[in-house]
């Protein structure tokens, strides 16, 4: 029986990508691509995602790449402009399930220095019962720990729970701690896939 649901934040309740930023910044998106792609890379990201801080991963990094130096400071000085908002209609929904009687959490990859930024703008985060934020506890998905660790925490049974991600290694990872994943890929699919 279904009684807690898990929210993955970024791509499913909260609009991010680092194109809203560096595509006006380079005007050119194939531009913006490879800087992305070649020098602030999802793997540089998630080390901060992982717990370490930002300005020590900023200078490695621009000791590695002195030439983009300003594009690479650019990533975390302005990284509000990668958020694009709530992604429409996931607050009403998230309403809509807690006024049925589910108990509602949330489990995210996200630096700790800039969750910090993102956790009072945003509504939806306000209806969590609680949450695990990777860069607190220096593990991050899809390590299993970090599925044991928001079970322990949020006192639930992975059996009674499903988990809603828009990565499907994190999906992957749920299902083999026992909680249901599923693959976010928008609000009308996810209704269908709660409610079957």
């Amino acid at each position: 029986m279904l009684k807690n649901i898990i929210f993955d934040f970024g791509g499913v309740l909260l609009d991010w990508n680092p194109h809203y930023l560096y595509d006006p910044f380079f005007g050119d998106k194939e531009k913006a691509e490879w800087f992305l792609t070649h020098i602030c890379t999802y793997e540089w990201n998630a080390q901060h995602d992982n717990g370490r801080p930002v300005a020590e991963g900023t200078e490695e990094l621009v000791k590695q790449h002195p030439e983009w130096e300003k594009e690479i400071r650019l990533y975390y000085d302005d990284f509000m402009k990668m958020m694009g908002g709530q992604i429409p209609g996931m607050e009403e929904l998230v309403k809509e399930l807690k006024a049925k009687g589910f108990r509602v959490f949330g489990l995210s990859n996200w630096s700790v220095e800039t969750f910090a930024l993102v956790r009072p703008v945003y509504p939806v985060l306000d209806l969590m019962e609680d949450m695990i934020i990777s860069g607190r506890e220096h593990v991050m998905k899809p390590d299993h720990r970090i599925f044991e660790l928001a079970l322990q925490r949020f006192g639930i049974k992975a059996s009674e729970s499903v988990f809603i991600d828009d990565n499907p290694n994190n999906v992957k990872a749920a299902n083999e701690v026992g909680i249901r994943g599923i693959l976010f890929q928008s609000r009308e699919e996810l209704v269908e896939e709660l409610y079957q």
